[in-house]
């Protein structure tokens, strides 16, 4: 079994609550993708040594072994939980192996709309970061090659689109 970092999580990510703090004992349950079907990650590249499922974050909302670990090709469905289990994304079909594309934006305060270099298989492969933190799904929408969020990130803020 080939193993690789996930798409989702990979090395060091942080997690926030819909409010920007980071996501102290928030949970990240990893099923078969499109199904409640328990998938294992794991903590290395040596496929050894499974997750908890759920992962349980640490007090700075990242992974406590700092890696998510799955095998290259295998689809997952990711979701996201404050530590009192209220929902905060679900992520499906994320299949490791791909490589991801980053667009990189620069805020001006009224731009609402930018100008992806290739189009996204779709809304749950896109991952967006304004200066660093997570942005919801339902904060843009995405339309071919163009997202479009529902509110202009602020002069000078960094946007990071990373999508497949």
């Amino acid at each position: 079994m080939s193993i690789t970092l996930s798409a989702f999580g990979g090395v060091g990510w942080q997690f926030f609550d819909n409010n920007g703090i980071p996501l102290a004992g928030g949970l990240i349950y990893t099923y078969s993708a499109g199904t409640t079907t328990p998938q294992a990650t794991y903590t290395t590249s040596a496929g050894n040594v499974a997750q908890a499922n759920p992962i349980v974050l640490d007090s700075t909302g990242r992974v406590p072994s700092g890696e998510i670990w799955v095998p290259v090709g295998v689809s997952y469905k990711f979701v996201l939980q404050t530590s009192t289990n209220t929902l905060i994304a679900t992520y499906d079909n994320i299949t490791s192996g791909t490589i991801p594309v980053i667009g990189d934006f620069t805020g001006t305060g009224s731009q609402t709309a930018f100008v992806l270099s290739a189009i996204p298989a779709g809304l749950n492969t896109t991952n967006v970061y304004i200066n660093g933190v997570y942005q919801n799904k339902n904060t843009y929408s995405l339309a071919s090659a163009t997202i479009t969020f529902t509110q202009a990130p602020p002069v000078t803020s960094i946007i990071e689109v990373s999508f497949s």
